[in-house]
């Protein structure tokens, strides 16, 4: 791929030339001014891309592709790159970060320019904005895209992402407007940052955050205005990471957030049953002390792929993590379930994930965004990422999960030794909590 990726650049170079230098003049004419322009762009990606080292994301793969595919169209006499400079705007985007953001929005810049009446690069551009975090200015264009887009259908999307940055923004005036227009609502005198609707998504949150923060030092958790602040500050955050309405791709599944799972675990007794071929042959065997004991819990959680209990084994609670490389392809979920929960980052490819792998009818809730990440999520449990042992494991995941929530009146691991032994870091925060052991069922009780 260095080869490629050097090679690729020099290409890029010779059609569009270096930056800030005029491109040269092509006989019998060249490429479009914009496209041009677009090259220089992917130009300086690629010279980022080649200084960071080995290529190993997929992702930055498919994106060298596309532009590989653009700079072909725009050196080939009567070819039409547009929809090539389009796909290669949406290939920066998936690419994830901030850098594969900007890019997408400096192609959607000269996509709008060469082509001002293309819906396409209208939400191209939206969708860089949005994902760089400038929701205003995200508006404008999505605006722009639903004055050209004459699909009814196709103009939804779009519609709800509108009015979901709206509302975000309005929790912002209203929480401006709760503590009055002057220092009580900006900076004050800390210096910080003055929250605004215009404020980069980012900024807003952390300004939000410390505004927060500030008023319930000064005035107490129990004062009135504190607590509207915190409602306000609440609906923000949780409006910051998906929209208002019940996505229709979600296979007829109700969203269901931390509220919601909160009251779904009240009061009842879990157990986290290991996918392990004893533990399936136990629980399928008839008489099986195992498979009364399962069958006495009010809630049961299975993790992951589920290869070894049989299909029709009760599971109440199912939860994965996404792993690898996204946008995640592996098998849809098909175990029927009462509620699932997926855990995984980039927000956007998660979302791609749900839509994919959710079979209609095989849940009838599906957490939201705001359980995608509970382990890191300053609104949940905020940990630091922890590299030493790799990812968190799903189990783990779930009982630091339901062990924060503190609803379920008891919280069991049925099956974890041997194969399926937690790594030692997760097995030492189990240890510590552990109110019980059976080794006769292999049981672990912490609650």
């Amino acid at each position: 791929m260095g080869q490629t990726l050097t090679g690729l650049l020099t290409s890029v170079r010779a059609i569009a030339g270096r930056p800030g230098t005029p491109p040269r003049a092509r006989p019998g004419g060249g490429p479009d001014p914009e496209l041009l322009a677009a090259l220089r762009h992917c130009g300086d990606h690629l010279a980022a891309l080649a200084a960071s080292g080995p290529l190993t994301d997929a992702r930055r793969t498919r994106l060298i592709a596309s532009i590989g595919a653009l700079t072909t169209a725009c050196s080939t006499p009567g070819a039409d790159a547009f929809d090539a400079l389009l796909r290669t705007g949406q290939q920066a985007l998936d690419s994830g970060g901030d850098a594969g953001a900007r890019l997408a929005l400096a192609l959607a810049d000269e996509a709008t320019a060469l082509r001002a009446r293309s819906k396409g690069a209208w939400r191209l551009r939206g969708n860089a904005l949005d994902a760089l975090g400038r929701s205003e200015e995200a508006i404008t264009a999505y605006e722009r895209h639903l004055a050209l887009q004459q699909n009814t259908a196709a103009a939804r999307d779009v519609e709800r992402r509108i009015a979901t940055l709206r509302a975000a923004g309005d929790r912002i005036d209203e929480a401006l407007a709760l503590l009055g227009d002057g220092s009580e609502g900006g900076a004050g005198a800390t210096g910080a940052v003055r929250l605004s609707r215009r404020l980069p998504a980012a900024d807003a949150r952390a300004a939000f955050t410390e505004l927060v923060r500030l008023r319930t030092t000064e005035r107490g958790a129990a004062d009135p205005v504190v607590r509207r602040l915190a409602a306000l500050y609440a609906e923000h955050r949780r409006l910051s990471d998906r929209d208002p309405m019940a996505d229709p791709l979600l296979g007829g599944a109700e969203p269901l957030g931390v509220p919601g799972l909160r009251r779904f675990l009240a009061g009842r007794t879990v157990c986290l049953v290991a996918d392990t071929p004893h533990t399936a042959e136990q629980e399928q065997r008839p008489g099986s002390s195992l498979a009364a004991l399962i069958g006495g819990y009010d809630l049961v959680v299975r993790c992951d792929a589920v290869r070894h209990a049989a299909p029709t084994a009760r599971t109440d609670l199912h939860a994965a993590t996404l792993r690898g490389d996204s946008p995640w392809k592996d098998p849809r979920w098909d175990r029927r379930a009462t509620a699932r929960l997926v855990f995984g980052d980039p927000l956007p490819h998660w979302r791609l994930a749900l839509r994919s792998r959710l079979v209609p009818g095989a849940q009838d809730h599906i957490g939201d965004a705001t359980l995608r990440r509970p382990l890191h999520d300053p609104a949940l449990l905020g940990e630091a990422a922890a590299d030493a042992e790799g990812p968190a494991s799903t189990a783990y995941t779930v009982l630091r999960l339901l062990d924060f929530l503190g609803t379920p009146a008891r919280v069991d691991l049925i099956g974890f030794e041997g194969p399926a032994a937690l790594p030692p870091r997760e097995r030492e925060w189990i240890g510590a909590r552990a109110g019980a052991t059976d080794d006769t069922a292999v049981r672990i009780t912490l609650r």
